[in-house]
């Protein structure tokens, strides 16, 4: 069996053993003070951002996300093996061969990471479809589809799942017909306002402002590091919550992609905030105060012009935003290449 060491010694170093854990909530709990973690669960759902099991045990989020990175980090860990070697038994005799064998082999062990993380927490999962599809508006249904067929075919209800999508123009109008469908979509590389205006007006269940990926660009474009409510990327997801609550709109605006845990505490109050274990653990360790900083009364009150948007507006507003069209073509070349290193993973137990 392959083992990339390197990156399984990483993800060991993303979450603290249970014992760890256990031992800092008593001496939390010993202190008659609150955990941040704790308190931060009092205004915003907590989303774990891993593949690990574990990590989810530990940390008890509501809800789960994955992407291929995470799924291929997680499937080069010993104690995973035997899910890709249960579904290559099980898709054996699928009759298919070549790319098609493997592209199903690949959307059968995302299902059933899925499957395992729905065992563990109360709420969703999302589960991402091939970043290569991000311009492809008929490739992207056809996968949401699949995905939601073979968890349904397992007995998970579709209102558990969470298909994630590019928020590119192409990727938004997929989700758009998937909801309609009643496949609820989780629009992720969200960097900008006109992407979420956008996905407000299509309906879209969930979307995923990366706070962290946008605060990467801003300290290398200035050359300064930012911190607090001066955070590009913290203000970014600050201005599309207003947005939505100010508007009425029922898309959820979940935090993604953090780099430290005060971008966190910046954005408590956002409907979600999808968290790494490393940062989970410190926010479990810490009994710091913890404010709510997103209120969507307040956000009622603010004074803000609706933003008209047809395809002509989106298309020039996104590229008008260097931070926001580099970052998405990153982010899907990253994702794509993390498919591929699955794909050849995949390809050598064949």
């Amino acid at each position: 069996m392959l083992r990339a060491s390197h990156v399984a010694a990483r993800l060991e170093d993303l979450h603290m053993t249970t014992a760890t854990l256990e031992k800092q909530q008593a001496e939390t709990a010993a202190s008659g003070k609150q955990s941040q973690l704790d308190q931060l669960r009092k205004f915003t759902i907590v989303v774990a951002d891993t593949g690990d099991f574990e990590s989810i045990k530990e940390f008890k989020p509501r809800d789960a996300t994955t992407n291929p990175s995470l799924i291929y980090a997680a499937t080069q860990k010993e104690q995973y093996f035997h899910l890709l070697d249960e579904v290559l038994a099980d898709r054996k005799n699928s009759g298919l061969s070549g790319a098609a064998q493997i592209e199903d082999v690949i959307d059968h062990l995302l299902v059933q990471f899925g499957c395992e993380i729905l065992k563990i927490v109360p709420g969703r999962v999302s589960t991402e479809t091939d970043a290569r599809l991000s311009f492809d508006v008929e490739g992207s249904i056809a996968k949401g589809r699949q995905l939601i067929k073979l968890y349904e075919e397992r007995g998970i209800d579709r209102n558990r799942v969470l298909i994630k999508i590019a928020a590119t123009w192409e990727g938004i109008a997929a989700g758009e017909v998937l909801e309609k469908e009643g496949i609820n979509c989780n629009l992720t590389l969200m960097f900008s306002l006109p992407q979420a205006v956008r996905c407000a007006e299509a309906g879209i269940e969930l979307i995923s402002p990366f706070v962290g990926r946008i605060y990467d660009w801003y300290k290398k474009e200035n050359k300064r590091d930012y911190s607090g409510a001066e955070d590009p990327g913290v203000q970014s997801v600050q201005e599309i919550y207003t947005y939505y609550k100010k508007f009425g709109y029922r898309t959820e605006v979940m935090g993604a992609s953090f780099r430290n845990v005060g971008q966190i505490l910046e954005l408590a109050g956002c409907d979600l905030l999808t968290i790494s274990p490393e940062l989970l653990a410190e926010l479990a360790k810490s009994t710091g105060g913890v404010e709510r900083k997103l209120d969507p009364e307040k956000a009622k009150a603010t004074d803000i012009q609706r933003l008209e948007m047809d395809e002509k507006k989106f298309r020039y507003l996104f590229n008008d935003n260097a931070m926001a069209t580099e970052k998405t073509a990153e982010g899907i070349r990253k994702f794509s290449a993390d498919i591929v290193k699955l794909e050849k993973f995949v390809a050598s137990k064949l």
